[in-house]
């Protein structure tokens, strides 16, 4: 099978503006998004809505493509990308343009999702553990993933999930397997030119989180687990952790 990574990126971020030009340990983020996926899968691509972001990425020889202002999700402008690029591949993931960090492990997880033909989505999701804290677990930016015995996901939340009742919370991770998201997708040509056409559902606008729709609409998103901690970049004071990070491992990526 075929891979092809896209990896949406846009400049106007409301807490980071320009956060994929912001430079890591000597790189901009988004060459280490895109270091980390080429030669991990078929084809690397960055799919951008501004000239900055395109020039950034041929100036060290990768690959871009202009997409549409106008899009309201990172799915949506992968679909638009991979339709102007014009090759097939069997397969196209998603990986956010904020996750510098993003691990080979991670997207042979994915690639792995694929080996059941049936397969129509994939994304991750990594377990929490008690030394991630209570903090972490109710985290509304952290979304949280409940799956069926055949590791499909039965829903996602903001909220905890499961609630655990008639125990006190300070128990639950050391009692309970708790999932937290990671927002990487992959999806099966036909299945995203279907799911960015169908309009937003009553529990994406609910928790605002676009897999909701795509549940909602009937369609199996499997999930692959992972046991990798990434850190993605949302505001200036993860990039510092980012940094930290980076120092504290001696990577250079």
């Amino acid at each position: 099978m075929t891979y092809i990574g896209i990896i949406p990126a846009r400049y106007g971020s409301t807490r980071f503006p320009g956060k994929p030009l912001a430079m890591l340990g000597g790189r901009t983020v988004i060459e280490r998004v895109y270091r980390q996926v080429e030669g991990v899968l078929d084809e690397a691509l960055v799919a951008t809505d501004d000239p900055r972001i395109f020039e950034a990425v041929e100036s060290f020889g990768g690959k871009a493509v202009m997409t549409s202002v106008h899009h309201k999700s990172g799915t949506d402008r992968v679909q638009e990308a991979y339709e102007r690029f014009g090759c097939d591949f069997d397969v196209i993931v998603n990986i956010q343009g904020d996750e510098p960090f993003i691990q080979a492990q991670q997207l042979h997880v994915i690639q792995q999702c694929f080996e059941d033909k049936d397969t129509q989505i994939a994304t991750l999701v990594k377990p929490f553990t008690p030394q991630d804290g209570l903090e972490a677990l109710e985290n509304p930016n952290s979304p949280k993933v409940v799956l069926d015995d055949r590791h499909r996901a039965l829903y996602f939340s903001r909220s905890v999930i499961p609630f655990i009742r008639g125990l006190e919370r300070s128990q639950w991770l050391s009692t309970q397997t708790f999932y937290k998201h990671i927002g990487l997708y992959a999806y099966r040509p036909d299945v995203l030119r279907e799911i960015t056409a169908l309009p937003q559902s009553p529990l994406e606008m609910a928790e605002s989180l676009e897999q909701l729709r795509w549940l909602q609409a009937g369609y199996v998103i499997q999930v692959g687990i992972s046991q990798v901690e990434t850190i993605g970049i949302d505001t200036p004071e993860d990039l510092a952790r980012a940094e930290a990070f980076l120092a504290a491992q001696g990577l250079d990526l």
